[in-house]
């Protein structure tokens, strides 16, 4: 493990106004993993996008400020459930190593496995932890899982789902569980380092079998949103290919009502919401929000896999009482995995906006430009969605990022005396002081570079221990950009053939005249030709481009740039 020694952070917030892409990536069929890690395997093939208009000067509604926080002691933790009580934390399952290996063998071992419940008082600055080895095997189980869904209703703490290894059954499954924690004795029992085995109730239910959604409320009903059944080990080679594996989105919204006397739990499950082309979504970012009516709801932001390509959702489904609609007017270009969110809503405006923290996404910025990499890389990108009055999201970019790749698999913790509504949305209005602590960010992944799936050795990333506090600060500011327009220069880019022997045709259309230059890269990243061409013309191109006689087949990419912008495209060599 390891620490990083990090400076305050003063984020302020732009709004970006996006042009139409216009870019449809090449579809490669890859078999989906079972955690939100999984967005590594995609294809290797993206794309420089300098499509960004000239910005005015924003009127902004309020500003962030991350501060580092260090606990000794505390150690890493990914993809994790949490409740919380009186100022503590109980943190429950996830995974203590980073992005999971690609081999069966190593992907999601033993070793990873959180087999323990943990306690941080993150005001104090001080964490406890008690070993499951005193609950029955079926708690001890599912509370070691991943991507568990949960959600915690008064002093109950209760988790779904959840992905991991089952001695009782000899393999990697979903439990088809759901159990219910009672955090403040709990809490109180670790950290005086006393039993809690009689805090913990389990029950089966086969329709909560269920890892990688969300578990939200609405009023008196239950929202467990997306997510997948996965049955045995990852396999990057697809499940028919051993060691096999079985998985099925649920495509639903499953609605269901709960009874809770503190011995027993009933069910009663409602109509749920089928749909195969737009619920086919898992790994992804659900917050509760306050809809433009001043009703509570929910928005399922982005998610993978889309069911025409492997990659991400860019719109939005919303969700309230009545149902659920999708906004395909939306596009969400960044933070597509999950992360730490933050959903804050301005009364005074009718204005909600959620706030996302690093992560994962097919889309970043970098010297003020908006980056697209098909590989879905980590990314340190700060971003927001605000939904207007009248219902219209427009996503926004903060100009200061995370300090490092971190946010994939993490958790914003909000503040328990923060003025927020039933379903904990924050009271932007109601925040007395000028800058308050609202809550904190905790855990995820730490990757040591954006694109790691295909050289992970498990020493690329780790479970990240940091930590930062995270105060909204009041009053409305105004912000400027500086994003320079710049045209899409290079377009319709195609290889013939592909795969090929060593020799292709690069078809590509020009906006401008200018000079074209070719750079071929493994897949690390390394440059291992680079060659001046010719002189591009406005209209269709057709360039040879022939590969060093010395590489081994694989998979390469071919930048072409012209005038500043660049391309890339696989190219396939097969002798």
């Amino acid at each position: 493990m390891h620490s990083l020694n990090l400076c305050c952070v003063e984020v302020k917030c732009i709004i970006i106004y996006l042009r139409d892409l216009g870019y449809t990536p090449i579809r490669r069929k890859k078999p989906s993993l079972a955690s939100y890690s999984n967005t590594m395997v995609r294809s290797i093939f993206y794309i420089l996008l300098f499509a960004v208009f000239p910005m005015a000067a924003q009127e902004l509604p309020f500003l962030v400020k991350l501060n580092p926080v260090e606990i000794d002691g505390l150690g890493g933790i990914q993809s994790f459930a949490f409740g919380q009580h009186d100022g503590k934390w109980l943190i429950a399952g996830g995974r203590l190593d980073g992005l999971h290996r690609r081999q069966p063998f190593a992907s999601f071992d033993l070793a990873g496995h959180n087999n323990q419940l943990i306690v941080v008082d993150p005001v104090e600055k001080k964490s406890w932890k008690a070993s499951l080895t005193g609950l029955a095997a079926e708690i001890q189980e599912q509370l070691s899982s991943t991507n568990m869904e949960f959600i915690q209703e008064g002093n109950i703490l209760y988790c779904l789902g959840g992905y991991g290894y089952s001695q009782l059954q000899q393999d990697h499954t979903t439990f088809a569980k759901i159990t219910a924690i009672q955090v403040a004795e709990t809490i109180k029992a670790i950290t005086e380092g006393k039993p809690f085995d009689s805090y913990i109730r389990q029950y089966s239910e086969s329709r909560f079998q269920v890892t990688g959604g969300h578990l939200h409320k609405i009023q008196d009903t239950y929202y467990l949103l997306g997510g997948q059944k996965f049955i045995g080990r990852y396999n990057p080679m697809g499940p028919d290919h051993g060691p096999g594996f079985v998985q099925e989105y649920t495509n639903a919204i499953r609605k269901f009502t709960m009874t809770d006397d503190g011995n027993q739990l009933v069910i009663t499950h409602l109509d749920s919401y089928t749909d195969a082309q737009n619920l086919h979504r898992r790994d992804y970012n659900a917050r509760e929000q306050i809809m433009p009516d001043g009703k509570e709801g929910i928005t399922m932001f982005s998610g993978v896999f889309r069911t025409d390509v492997d990659l991400p959702y860019l719109n939005a489904v919303n969700v309230d009482a009545t149902g659920y609609s999708v906004n395909d007017s939306f596009q969400q270009l960044f933070n597509h995995y999950h992360c730490a969110t933050m959903p804050v809503y301005d009364a005074s405006q009718n204005e909600m906006h959620t706030i996302f923290f690093g992560g994962i996404a097919q889309y970043y910025m970098e010297n003020g430009q908006i980056i697209k990499d098909d590989n879905v890389p980590f990314v340190k990108t700060i971003a927001g969605v605000t939904r207007h009055a009248n219902g219209q999201m427009i996503e926004y970019v903060f100009p200061i990022t995370m300090p490092a790749f971190l946010g994939a698999g993490s958790e914003f913790i909000a503040n328990e005396s923060v003025p927020a509504y039933s379903n904990c949305v924050i009271k932007a209005n109601d925040l007395e002081k000028d800058s308050t602590t609202v809550g904190y960010i905790f855990g995820g992944i730490s990757s040591s570079a954006p694109n790691i799936f295909f050289v992970n050795d498990g020493s690329q990333s780790v479970a990240s221990n940091t930590l930062f506090e995270v105060q909204l600060i009041k009053g409305k500011t105004n912000s400027t950009n500086d994003l320079k327009v710049s045209d899409k220069t290079i377009s319709d880019l195609k290889v013939y053939p592909n795969p090929g022997t060593g020799s292709y045709e690069i078809r590509f259309n020009l906006t401008r005249v200018g000079e074209v230059d070719f750079q071929l890269q493994d897949i690390k990243g390394s440059v291992l030709d680079l060659q001046k061409t010719c002189l591009g013309v406005v209209g269709e191109n057709r360039v040879r481009y022939e590969m060093p006689a010395d590489l081994e087949e694989g998979s390469y990419l071919l930048g072409i740039t012209c005038r500043g912008t660049t391309q890339f495209v696989q190219l396939i060599l097969s002798r």
